[in-house]
């Protein structure tokens, strides 16, 4: 065993030895703090302008939605007009066509109550009269 002695005789010298290694381990703690706190903080500055960052972006996409949104409106309503006008169309050219129908149908019983104009039906019509006679 080591005897107290030994300690009284090695502290004296011994002192300011460890108490160097006690400040240098003190500073060596308070540095490794400091750069952890610098660490963090510039951490946290970093995730709070990539927080800002995606907010803007989120911004921009929800404009850029509305401007798409707005676009798909204005085609479905011109769409719809199209259709409108398709139908509009389709129906006139039935009204034209009914139209041209009354007009020939019009024509031809004008032609069968005349008595100058010679029809096909006449035709028949007196060719059975004459074959009846």
């Amino acid at each position: 065993m080591i005897s107290p002695a030994v300690f009284d005789e090695a502290a004296p010298g011994n002192s300011s030895a460890m108490n160097t290694a006690v400040i240098v381990a003190i500073v060596v703690v308070v540095v490794l703090i400091v750069a952890f706190v610098v660490a963090r903080v510039m951490s946290q500055r970093s995730e709070e302008k990539h927080r800002t960052q995606a907010a803007e972006h989120r911004d921009l996409a929800g404009i850029a939605q509305l401007q798409a949104d707005r676009k798909t409106a204005e085609a479905e309503e011109r769409a719809a007009r199209a259709r409108q006008e398709q139908l509009a169309a389709e129906q006139q050219a039935v009204e034209a066509q009914r139209a041209a129908d009354e007009a020939d149908e019009m024509r031809r019983r004008a032609d069968e109550l005349d008595p100058d104009v010679r029809t096909d039906e006449t035709a028949e019509g007196g060719a059975q009269s004459g074959a009846d006679a």
